[in-house]
């Protein structure tokens, strides 16, 4: 972290609050009784729609749901005829709530120290990106007015709501987007924290804490995409602006440090054009100037001027063109840089890019990507620009340049303001792009559709009862009952597995370091390889630890056999143990010590120069011959035993 952003924070210069999104592990969805579990066979059935943009009860459009309509989107929804239904694709109304998401939801916000409404009613939040066939997101206020701690500082908890997850997006070519129903209506719990953290570390301890409380309920999914966190960001002169789609928890941090970098830099940035004296008029108005470039050795220019011949039904108007405005007194501010490898010329390119187009050309710049000094100087006379300008133009068809060009107008504009308030996607570096303006309160109305739900005290005590047992409890109890370390204890309390833990131990008599190593460790390492582990059977991984405690499978195969069994989804542990050649009886004990005694008259040199310490690299070469078959335990005595002989004698 930059000195500077130390300074900041200790002058609480920035403000975070954060929204956490966290799927239900429920058996039904929040409106249907179709399954909660996400597909990967090729769809049944595909529809396609288009969404735009209505007006609230009020008469009001909302901001971001009127840009969205602005983009003139196509959508292609796919579903499966057992897996989904006609709630999902917004063809018959929605059943009441899933009671199972109301209860944990109550759950969580017990935990959260919250006020639980009256009575639940459910509304409509018109979102027209295309991540609901319906064109609004239903969602549910449960709770409102909790806290929880971090330290010695007090977290606000400001709400806890309970709303369909959104469709997951299958992929996107151009203005089509295709999306799958299998994630619509998953129960989605949204815990929204008031701005009380002032630095991206406290944001980061805040959100794993709060995610800890809700994996305790042991009812949250697991995996990527399963929770998210939204980060609102503010700093001191500047404005609220909400960071989508975090998914890591370890890059909060650094989204913080570098939001806050960019709202610093726009704040500077509209003090340094007020004294340049720039005027609410931002721009001049869009001029085509694709003869300025008729004759350009710009491959990239020309290319695009190239690649899309009008065919003879099509006029002058659907001809790629090069269409430019003037930004007065903007020279330099466009190279200017707001993030690490982002400037502000990359937050109009986001805009424009909105409308279909590559990006854009500005002369902060230029010359370069083949384009002459001379070309440039040229461009500057056609349109007057003076020195102390700046010309942006854009190359496509001129509708699709005009759009853009009216759009980097107002972003420079705006530059005039400092920070926008609006909705920006995180970078998988931590830096942010522009997604859409914030939207207002137009976008919220009543659903008419579904029931509302009274809160009662029958309903809170039920849900009392059933509070899940804290995590620093449940890892002292670990530690004390089943003799584990403390560090291993807390990994296994705070796990999804924990539950299956308990199980094998209690039940089947199975070592609790063992299981819980296996878990934390074995399970981790083959997550890391890229595997999908929460798609193993149960069952499968229950008969893994039995056959190594019955002696049937060497300890040292339990990676293997459990990567194998994630890579082959439906097959069980006879297909396991016989793909990967694992003789469930093991290796004749007597066979193995022949092949120990041959291994050491084989390095006699080695052991007689080494003694002891010949032992590591020798059972490297047993464990490739032995590795699932022996123990390693068992292999390590074996040669212990015959070198200390060989020792002995000489």
């Amino acid at each position: 972290m930059s000195q500077s952003q130390n300074q900041g924070d200790s002058q609480g210069q920035i403000k975070v609050g954060i929204e956490i999104h966290q799927q239900l592990d429920t058996s039904e969805k929040l409106f249907c009784s179709d399954p909660t579990r996400l597909r990967e066979e090729e769809p049944d059935y595909s529809v396609a729609r288009t969404l735009k943009a209505t007006s609230s009860e009020l008469g009001a459009i909302d901001r971001a749901a009127l840009f969205e309509s602005g983009r003139r989107r196509s959508f292609v929804y796919q579903g499966y005829k057992d897996t989904n239904c006609l709630v999902e694709l917004d063809e018959e109304p929605p059943h009441d709530l899933n009671r199972e998401g109301v209860k944990l939801s109550l759950m969580v916000s017990l935990i959260l120290n919250m006020k639980a409404v009256d009575e639940i009613h459910v509304m409509r939040k018109l979102v027209i990106d295309g991540s609901n066939t319906s064109g609004f997101q239903r969602t549910a206020k449960v709770a409102h007015d909790g806290w929880l701690m971090d330290g010695e500082k007090r977290i606000g908890v400001q709400s806890l709501c309970l709303e369909e997850d959104a469709a997951r997006k299958i992929c996107e070519d151009g203005n089509f987007i295709t999306y799958r129903l299998d994630r619509l209506g998953i129960p989605l719990i949204e815990i929204a924290t008031a701005p009380d953290m002032h630095s991206g570390e406290q944001a980061e301890r805040v959100a794993l804490a709060i995610g800890r409380i809700l994996r305790s309920t042991g009812k949250t999914k697991r995996g990527l995409g399963s929770i998210r966190q939204d980060l609102n960001v503010s700093v001191e002169g500047g404005r609220r602006v909400e960071v989508k789609g975090v998914q890591e928890l370890g890059l909060i941090s650094k989204v913080v440090q570098y939001e806050a970098m960019r709202q610093r830099s726009l704040i500077a940035l509209k003090e340094e054009l007020v004294k340049r004296g720039v005027t609410s008029r931002a721009s001049t108005p869009p001029e085509d100037v694709t003869d300025v470039f008729a004759s350009t050795q710009s491959k990239l220019i020309r290319k695009s001027l190239e690649c899309e011949k009008p065919s003879k039904t099509e006029d002058d108007t659907d001809k790629v063109k090069v269409y430019a405005i003037v930004l007065p007194l903007f020279e330099g501010v466009l190279g200017r840089e707001l993030q690490p490898g982002r400037r502000f010329g990359t937050e109009l390119s986001d805009r424009a890019k909105v409308y279909g187009v590559g990006g854009i050309f500005h002369t902060d710049e230029l010359p370069a990507y083949g384009i002459t000094d001379a070309e440039v100087q040229m461009l500057r006379q056609r349109l007057a620009a003076k020195d102390g300008d700046c010309v942006v133009f854009i190359v496509a068809k001129p509708a699709a340049c005009l759009g853009a060009l009216e759009a980097v107008a107002e972003r420079a504009h705006d530059a005039l303001n400092g920070v926008p308030a609006e909705v920006r996607a995180a970078n998988e570096d931590g830096t942010t792009r522009f997604m859409r303006p914030m939207p207002g309160s137009a976008r919220m109305y009543p659903e008419t559709d579904v029931p509302s739900l009274v809160v009662n005290t029958k309903m809170l005590e039920e849900v009392k009862a059933q509070l899940p047992e804290p995590l620093e409890v449940k890892a002292e109890r670990y530690a004390k009952e089943f003799s584990l370390s403390r560090d291993l204890a807390q990994l296994i309390a705070d796990s999804p597995y924990s539950g299956t833990f308990e199980s094998l131990v209690k039940s089947d008599g199975l070592s609790a370091s063992f299981v819980a190593a296996t878990f934390e460790y074995t399970f981790k390492m083959l997550r890391r390889e890229g595997l999908d582990l929460e798609a193993l059977d149960p069952g499968n991984t229950r008969e893994v630890f039995l056959k190594v405690r019955g002696g049937e499978v060497a300890k040292e195969a339990i990676p293997d056999i459990l990567r194998w069994l994630a890579m082959n989804a439906g097959k069980g542990i006879v297909d396991a143990l016989e793909a990967l050649s694992l003789d469930t009886k093991g290796a004749d004990l007597e066979n193995v010590r022949a092949a120990v005694l041959g291994l050491v008259e084989k390095n006699l040199e080695l052991v007689r120069r080494d003694g002891k310490r010949a032992v590591s690299p020798l059972m490297g070469d047993l464990m490739r011959e032995f590795r699932g078959k022996v123990d390693g335990k068992i292999l390590h005595e074996m040669l212990t035993e015959e070198i200390n002989k060989r020792m002995a004698n000489t």
